[in-house]
């Protein structure tokens, strides 16, 4: 139960962050629509597709689709008390990928994949609904640009899940832990511009 209740907020957090993007960059309705259903969805689909798990989840459980049209009118309705926070997109982008993370781990464990995979899967699904958005909406991918910590966060959120599976503690604890972790470090990279470093091609003409 836990973890479908961690499923469909990571979805509303996307979802919202979708909209957010959208609505920057002045898109129509449907448009914003779109955008935020690819951030909700983009990630869990691409997960689905590379363990072989067809047809993906939303095609299956129209909860997903419920929560998405669901959310997106909630944050259309409520853009003016929600833009008071300055920060609304980054914000829930970061609760997205904490919460992602650990459905695309448990996801590679129920398809009985090893640690490493499954926490690169973890990355995945955290990382990619991401990407499409920003692909979609003319923006180089935070995940590419080195600017922000971003996926590091996520695999280090995913190595924590295995870590804390090996102590006696609660199983809420175990899922918890690692989205918070994830959000933590990707609020401290931000505040204090922690970044990895870029390559750049330093040939000379």
């Amino acid at each position: 139960m836990f973890y479908y209740i961690v499923d469909i907020l990571g979805t509303i957090a996307f979802a919202i962050s979708g909209v957010y993007a959208a609505m920057n960059k002045k898109l129509d309705p449907f448009g914003v629509f779109i955008i935020a259903f690819v951030t909700a969805t983009g990630g869990g689909t691409i997960r689905d597709i590379i363990i072989g798990k067809t047809p993906v989840f939303w095609l299956i459980n129209y909860t997903y689709m419920y929560v998405i049209v669901g959310s997106v009118i909630f944050a259309i309705l409520f853009r003016k008390q929600l833009r008071y926070l300055r920060t609304s997109l980054f914000l829930f982008d970061t609760i997205g990928i904490g919460l992602y993370t650990v459905v695309g781990v448990e996801k590679g464990m129920e398809a009985g994949l090893n640690p490493f995979m499954c926490v690169v899967l973890g990355t995945i699904t955290a990382c990619f609904g991401g990407v499409v958005r920003d692909i979609l909406c003319n923006e180089i991918p935070v995940i590419f640009e080195g600017k922000e910590i971003y996926a590091t966060a996520c695999i280090i959120g995913g190595i924590s899940y295995f870590v804390l599976n090996e102590l006696p503690i609660k199983s809420d604890i175990i899922y918890a832990a690692p989205i918070a972790i994830v959000i933590i470090i990707r609020l401290l990279a931000v505040k204090y511009k922690l970044a990895l470093p870029s390559i750049e091609n330093k040939e000379k003409d």
